[in-house]
């Protein structure tokens, strides 16, 4: 039976909404203004853009959630604003001065860290569970960075996921879940209009990274609150986890530096072979939206194998066959 749609549901439309307008606002305000032409993304040998683009895009989607966070009672957790806010000055200062890996990496690592403690994970499932937890945090922060190089994907993916989350927690009865996480869909939503091709604006590390972290906070926040089974935001994610932990894998196999910019994730590839950013952002919203609404429909199961299954052979066949498109492509 679905949740009883009553006066909370009606005003729980404000946080979202409030989401989508302060990130539309300052979306469009920055890269214009004097503060916008120090965060220029200059193109290089490894970019898929041809023209400088300013990077301020997370400024906008960060202020959205959080202005639409604090109209929650009770407001979101301390254990979600104070690594979000860490990792969102930590990248903010990396978009404008690229700080080394070692810094990124350890403010990653006290966010994780914070994330495990505060939900009080250790104490429900122990330390390897929590050590688990952590290095995945760390992953889903970086993956979402490294997926941020095509119009309109990382936002697009926001979007998608984020009210995949939403809806479930809503199915489950957990109205205050659903609300903070249309909240992070709506001001992705704000942002991804200025961000679809072409792109006027970029979302920079500072949007990248925290909404990685949010994918997994929100994931682990929504299963421990019995929202969804742990396979669930890991699914709903899996254009992203999938594409970026297959390269990671190969590039380690080979022997290339994990930490290295390069142009070899499936979706640039797509861009290499001919497709456009447009066409890309498409076919990876087509998938966002198959892969969303199958795991809706089997959200309540323990393990939905075949659901599973399936997409698993999906992928394969997706990888398999541009890889066999890229061994065929023009040297020249």
């Amino acid at each position: 039976m679905l949740p009883e749609w009553n006066a909370f549901a009606v005003v729980s439309y404000c946080p979202p909404l409030v989401g989508i307008a302060v990130s539309a606002l300052l979306t469009a305000y920055l890269p214009s203004s004097g503060f916008g032409k120090a965060f220029l993304d200059t193109p290089n040998e490894r970019s898929l853009h041809r023209t400088p683009t300013p990077r301020l895009g997370g400024i906008g989607v960060v202020a959205g959630v959080l202005s639409g966070w604090t109209l929650l009672q009770p407001a979101a957790a301390w254990w979600l604003i104070l690594p979000l806010m860490g990792l969102f000055a930590i990248s903010l200062l990396d978009d404008l001065y690229r700080l080394p890996v070692s810094v990124r990496l350890f403010a990653q690592l006290v966010a994780a860290a914070l994330l495990v403690v505060g939900s009080d994970l250790l104490a429900q499932q122990g330390i390897l569970v929590a050590l688990l937890v952590l290095l995945c945090t760390v992953w889903m922060t970086n993956l979402y960075n490294f997926m941020d190089g095509s119009d309109g994907l990382a936002g697009g993916m926001a979007v998608s996921g984020f009210s995949c989350f939403g809806i479930a927690a809503w199915l489950a009865g957990n109205n205050e879940m659903a609300v903070l996480n249309f909240t992070i869909s709506g001001a992705a939503l704000g942002f991804l209009y200025f961000n679809f091709p072409r792109a006027r604006v970029f979302l920079g590390d500072s949007g990248a990274i925290p909404l990685g972290f949010l994918a997994m906070a929100m994931g682990l926040s929504g299963w421990q609150q019995d929202c969804w089974e742990m396979w669930f935001p890991l699914l709903v994610f899996s254009p992203f986890i999938v594409d970026a932990t297959v390269t990671l894998i190969r590039r380690t196999l080979r022997g290339a530096k994990v930490t290295e910019a390069h142009r070899e994730h499936y979706y640039q590839r797509a861009v290499q072979l001919g497709w456009s950013h447009r066409r890309v952002a498409y076919v990876e919203y087509t998938l966002m939206l198959a892969v969303g609404i199958s795991s809706l429909v089997a959200v309540r199961q323990t393990c939905p194998w075949q659901t599973l299954t399936i997409w698993a052979a999906i992928y394969l066949v997706l990888l398999l066959t541009q890889d066999a498109r890229w061994k065929k492509r023009p040297l020249n």
